[in-house]
């Protein structure tokens, strides 16, 4: 029983989409550990939510 890997050929979809990502930010992420990426999460959160308040206040006063 062979244990080589198996290859696959480029999905060219994939390959397509893949020059628009950043793989910098990816790499980042992933060298936090779960717990910070959960608080970078929260972060980002109440970030939105603040965002979305003060739309809804700026909206109100016009």
């Amino acid at each position: 029983m062979s244990k080589d890997p198996i290859e696959f050929e480029p999905d060219p979809v994939i390959e397509f989409y893949k020059k628009d990502i950043d793989r910098t930010l990816i790499r980042e992420n992933l060298r936090l550990t779960v717990e910070q990426r959960f608080e970078q999460l929260m972060r980002l959160q109440r970030f939105a939510e603040e965002m979305r308040r003060a739309g809804k206040d700026a909206s109100r006063t016009e």
